[in-house]
């Protein structure tokens, strides 16, 4: 079988066809004449050959090649009307080819986008059930809390106190989930400007450090720098989105390590980038749950995650922030080890 026939071709195999038909016929009603049926024949293969040809050239295979045109137009959005598609496309190409490759990759990428899509209403639904929970526990819980106030426990100063001071942490949780969304919103759509400066990476991990000693000390985990680390590692970066960034990081080792423990932040130069990691000597994480880890709302352990607070969007603003700095983060983690996050910034000059 000839793939891909060209108009000339069918118009020849058809011709040919037709003639040797026309020919028989010719030849038993002549009595057996040879020359006359060899004219008939001649004539017959020439003129059937070029209305065979015209009409798949002028009336079907144009027809073709205007549907591919408009297919690849709407595609590419580079042509305003048919008769630019009609005048510009070449007519000498192989149009049922070219026809048959774009429905194909029209198909595909419609299938791709239909998935993506699918995708996209599956993670708005997920989403929104994740929001829904998150706001409903706090505003529950102040409910509560309020509701026990106004039954009774008003008239008690020491129940009153301890009530209004649960509700007062529901209150900061909700203010707290409430700022994330916004700002984890603003990444997404790129409305955060990131301010640049020159800075020293360990003299901000330092002072988040000392920011954070009495939450550290209350757990027992020791913040400490690597050996041969402690010294200035200048970086080109937003300051106050890195703080952020650190700020989490450190956080989570305090919540999720072991008492007792430690967390070390060390820095190392890779030439045109300053490589920063985090690490605890906590429980670790199993590897099914690494390439989830940055999702929002995403838990290991949804229990043991709201009981030690947060919001469950940190780690998500954390990978937002420093891709808009146009760096990545990862995470590598062991059980029964620890966890290590680690990210690049721009080396200063």
């Amino acid at each position: 079988m000839i793939r891909n026939p060209t108009p000339r071709l069918v118009s020849l195999i058809t011709s040919s066809i037709l003639s040797v038909i026309i020919g028989l016929v010719a030849f038993l009603a002549t009595g057996y004449n040879f020359i006359d049926t060899l004219i008939i024949f001649g004539v017959t293969n020439v003129v059937s050959f070029f209305f065979i040809f015209y009409a798949l050239e002028f009336f079907i295979y144009r027809k073709i090649k205007l549907i591919y045109k408009t297919i690849h137009s709407l595609k590419t959005q580079r042509y305003s009307s048919v008769n630019s598609l009609f005048k510009k496309f070449d007519w000498d190409s192989d149009p049922i080819s070219e026809v048959n490759q774009e429905v194909i990759t029209w198909a595909k990428d419609k299938k791709e986008e239909i998935d993506h899509l699918k995708k996209l209403a599956d993670f708005r639904k997920e989403f929104i059930g994740n929001v829904s929970h998150e706001l409903k526990t706090p505003i529950f819980n102040i409910q509560g809390y309020i509701h026990t106030l106004i039954d009774g426990a008003l008239e008690d100063p020491e129940v009153n106190i301890r009530f209004l001071k649960k509700a007062s942490r529901s209150a900061d949780r909700l203010c707290d989930l409430v700022e994330d969304l916004i700002s984890i919103s603003q990444l997404e759509a790129g409305e955060l400007k990131m301010e640049y400066e020159r800075f020293d990476i360990n003299a901000l991990v330092r002072d988040v450090y000392e920011q954070l000693e009495y939450r550290s000390k209350e757990r027992g985990i020791e913040l400490t720098i690597k050996e041969g680390c402690n010294v200035p590692f200048f970086v080109y970066a937003d300051k106050y989105r890195i703080r952020q960034v650190i700020v989490n990081l450190v956080v989570n080792s305090i919540k999720y390590g072991n008492e007792g423990g430690t967390t070390t932040a060390a820095y190392y130069d890779m030439d045109e980038n300053i490589l920063i990691e985090v690490t605890d000597n906590g429980d670790g994480i199993t590897q099914e749950h690494l390439p989830r880890l940055f999702e929002r709302f995403y838990r290991v352990d949804k229990s043991r995650s709201r009981d030690a607070g947060g919001t469950g969007l940190g780690l998500a603003i954390v990978k937002h922030i420093i891709e808009a700095h146009k760096q990545t983060i990862n995470v590598r983690s062991k059980t029964g080890v620890g966890t290590t996050f680690a990210f690049t910034l721009t080396k200063a000059q």
